[in-house]
């Protein structure tokens, strides 16, 4: 039999991490000195302890393990099974997350894009044929307003456009799609992030897959900014 030093030492944990053990039923000593309180151990409770460590290692948290110590071969199997399913979903996040910081850093933007889902929306617009992005300017009402462009990328000759009205005008309908979105603070230029938007769905794979919704805000304070709001879908792989 070892006290709890001893078999704290052996097994590579503190004693209060057996001490911890014990407080939660998840591994209780041999027996204890009713005189001294001393904790012991033995070898039923190393191998315990060494199954406990191994599948802490394998990802499972303290409170599944409590459940799985004595649970049949297959619980178990299905608990790595979903464990491992989870890890694999985190490292595919953080995986895209790094993707996205090391585009940010070697393609600096004015914005930070990000990918979401927007439910359905109407609109009452009235529609405009241009010839340059430079007439956008002309059009663009105070905010609160919302612009739509139809483009599939940088303008390079006419293009289709929709201008929100109180009155008159058509009605549209935004169905529920996935978008990408970026806030531009009124410091930042409108055409140029846009620009860095349609950049930045192109080293992502992303296609347009909608119009561009400018959304011209104003708050209380009279602080601008524009949202801008590109419907997007996977680019097909080629054949």
């Amino acid at each position: 039999m070892w006290r709890i030093g001893q078999l704290a030492r052996m097994a590579g944990v503190s004693e209060r991490t057996l001490r911890h053990y014990d407080k939660i039923g998840l591994l209780r000593p041999a027996a204890v000195d009713r005189a001294t309180g001393y904790r012991w151990y033995g070898v039923t409770e190393l191998s315990r302890l060494e199954r406990i460590r191994a599948l802490q290692r394998l990802g499972l948290p303290l409170r599944q393990i409590t459940d799985l110590l004595d649970a049949p071969e297959s619980q178990l199997r299905q608990a790595m099974t979903e464990t491992l399913t989870s890890i694999r979903r985190d490292i595919a996040a953080l995986t895209t997350t790094a993707a996205h910081v090391q585009d940010h850093l070697t393609s600096p933007m004015s914005i930070l894009p990000q990918q979401t889902s927007v439910g359905p929306r109407r609109l009452r617009v009235r529609h405009l044929r241009l010839d340059h992005p430079a007439e956008l300017a002309t059009i663009c009402p105070a905010p609160p307003a919302t612009l739509l462009t139809w483009l599939h990328g940088l303008p390079a000759g006419g293009f289709a456009a929709a201008v929100t009205t109180e009155g008159g005008g058509r009605q549209l309908t935004l169905p529920a799609r996935a978008v990408v979105r970026a806030v531009v603070p009124a410091t930042a230029g409108v055409i140029q992030a846009g620009q860095e938007l349609f950049g930045w769905l192109d080293r992502h794979h992303l296609d347009v897959a909608g119009p561009t919704v400018e959304e011209y805000l104003m708050d209380a304070d009279g602080t601008r900014a524009t949202v801008l709001e590109i419907s997007v879908r996977p680019r097909a792989a080629l054949s």
